[in-house]
Order: C-alpha cells, then structure tokens, then sequence
C-alpha cells in the first residue's frame, strides 16, 4: 500500500507479512521468475530482478524460496506469459489509485479488478486523469533511531539524492528514478540500511481523509485489491494519519 505517509506504508507491509506471508512470498516468487526470464538470473545485470530480491530482504523470504523462483524464471519450463499492466482508478472519498499488476489473462484480472474497485466505491478512471496525479521517484526510508539525522543527510546529498525530508520517525530520501539505485548503494556503502528503498509512485497533490471513516474505507479497498494474486502493488494519493 503506498499512501503518502511513507511510514503507515512501512509497517503495513511489515504488518502483511505476519498476517499474510505466504501470499506475499507467492508474489514475490512470481515477480522474481517473471525478472529472471526477461533479463536473467544475474541481479547484478537485472534492474527488476535487483528490486525484487531487495523486497524479498525486507520480507525475510528464504534463500531456497528465493533461488527456486529464480530457476523457475531461466529454467526455460515456464510457458505461461505475463504482461505487465497499470490501472488507473478513483477510490472512494476521490481518492486516486495506480495499480501496477502483472497477469497471464488481461481479461480476467480486469473483470476481477472492475469488481473490486464497483463494490467498494471505486470505479476505474479513464487514461491520464490519475496518472497526472504522480511522480516517478526513487525513494529511500531510514529509521531514525539507526542514524543520526546529519550523517544521514549529508550522506545523501553526497549521493546526489534530490530531496532529503525527516519527521518524527525517520528520514525520508528522494532521487530521480534513473538515479536511484546509485543513490541507494552509495548510501548502503557508508553503512545506513534501509527500512524501504523502491522506484515507485509518489502523490504530487495528496488527498487527507477527512476522518477515521474514509481511511478505513480506503484501507480496504487498497487491501482488497492487494490480495488479488495479479496486483503487484496499489499507489494512492490518499494521506494517511496513525
């Protein structure tokens, strides 16, 4: 779930991971396989395998899960293709949502997706008018009781991060997207590890939930979506509070 609060999203997904983790390391396998055919089973010379295998450390997924996923993907006994797809849609409460999913069956991931989004005060949106709404970005998140706020930030600025934010909970690196894996090494390098380091896309104009109510209607919706086995991941503008 990528609300704006970058925290709420850390320990979403650190939260997921208790409740739901074999699903998450069903997705995480498949991603790695669907990586690994495309580009090979070398991370050092595969950018979407790099990724993937970077969320698989932040969900403590297992070595043997890991290397089977990825000799499933260069075995050449995977006949099923994916596509690789992003919807756009409004949630409840005006909320927009991108939804990046990966699918052997276009037509039924947008039956089920449709679904979904009509069920629970969504509706699909057409073509750019959410998409607008976002910036592709390298984001880097550092807990703040593992560094010390100046180290960190002039480590960044160093890395020739573009951006350098910190709140209550930690601190917040942006880079532009082509940068960011260079951003994120140096920074690794100099010895300060990542609670989340991703591309992904961030809210250029967030939309507060005007009570308790519509973060709980979004919530689940974004949760709901998130269990289909074809969503990669839900992006939205909505800004969450603790």
């Amino acid at each position: 779930m990528s609300g704006h609060s970058k925290w709420a999203k850390v320990k979403h997904f650190k939260g997921a991971i208790d409740a739901k983790r074999a699903k998450i390391f069903a997705k995480l396998s498949k991603e790695i396989s669907i990586a690994a055919k495309l580009a090979g089973g070398d991370p050092s010379m595969n950018p979407r395998l790099r990724m993937a295998l970077f969320k698989c450390r932040g969900a403590n997924m297992p070595n043997d899960n890991i290397d089977r996923a990825i000799k499933r993907g260069t075995g050449g006994g995977e006949t099923i293709t994916y596509e690789d797809l992003t919807y756009e849609a409004f949630g409840p409460h005006g909320v927009a949502l991108l939804i990046e999913l990966s699918t052997d069956n276009r037509n039924r991931t947008a039956s089920e997706i449709r679904s979904l989004l009509t069920k629970n005060g969504g509706a699909i949106a057409t073509a750019g008018s959410v998409s607008r709404l976002f910036q592709r970005k390298g984001q880097i998140i550092i807990a703040r009781e593992t560094a010390a706020e100046d180290a960190v930030m002039e480590a960044a600025l160093e890395a020739g991060a573009e951006d350098f934010k910190s709140d209550p909970d930690g601190y917040e690196i942006l880079t532009d997207a082509a940068r960011f894996e260079a951003v994120h090494k140096e920074i690794e390098t100099k010895g300060f590890k990542a609670a989340a380091a991703e591309v992904t896309w961030l809210p250029v104009l967030p939309a507060p939930m005007p009570s308790a109510r519509a973060m709980e209607d979004v919530t689940r919706l974004i949760d709901l979506l998130e269990e289909s086995d074809d969503v990669k991941e839900v992006h939205s503008n909505a800004e969450f509070t603790e």
